[in-house]
């Protein structure tokens, strides 16, 4: 299934591959699930060490990655390395929450961004945030015993 789907955005984005620019970017590697939806917080509570768990659950789920550029850019992920799996691929996992310099293909369609990744070129590791900084569980989901 999961194949089924990647295969399905690989051809409704085929008209888009034609122009795509070839790009470096720097950006964090991002469970695309909790950044859009906001189940756990804000942006900056689902980035870094304090969401790195979770980012491995929901990849490994079949949620797609993204990239999340320095400059507040959200890039869908279609492929890294030729990993054609957007999502639970060996190396989505491996680079889950992760610093990287990656280059490769930008293409947009319907308002979204897509990033075919040729070659990491540097991985600078899992950025220092953590859960000292937000905590274990998400502030608006802690009970509050006065109602």
């Amino acid at each position: 299934m999961k194949h089924a789907l990647t295969a399905a955005l690989l051809l409704a984005a085929a008209p888009a591959f034609a122009n795509g620019e070839t790009v470096t970017i720097r950006g964090e590697v991002i469970d695309t699930w909790c950044y859009f939806s906001g189940v756990m917080g804000g942006p900056d509570a689902v980035q870094g060490t304090a969401h790195h768990t979770c980012a491995l659950w929901c990849s490994a789920g079949g949620i797609p990655v993204g990239l999340l550029a320095e400059d507040g850019t959200v890039y869908m992920i279609l492929s890294i390395n030729g990993d054609g799996q957007s999502a639970s691929g060996q190396t989505q996992l491996e680079l889950a929450s992760h610093d990287i310099t990656a280059a490769g293909r930008v293409f947009a369609r319907d308002g979204l961004n897509y990033l075919v990744i040729d070659e990491v070129i540097e991985n600078h590791g899992i950025t220092n945030i953590n859960h000292t900084d937000f905590g274990v569980i998400p502030g608006f989901a802690i009970p509050n015993p006065e109602g």
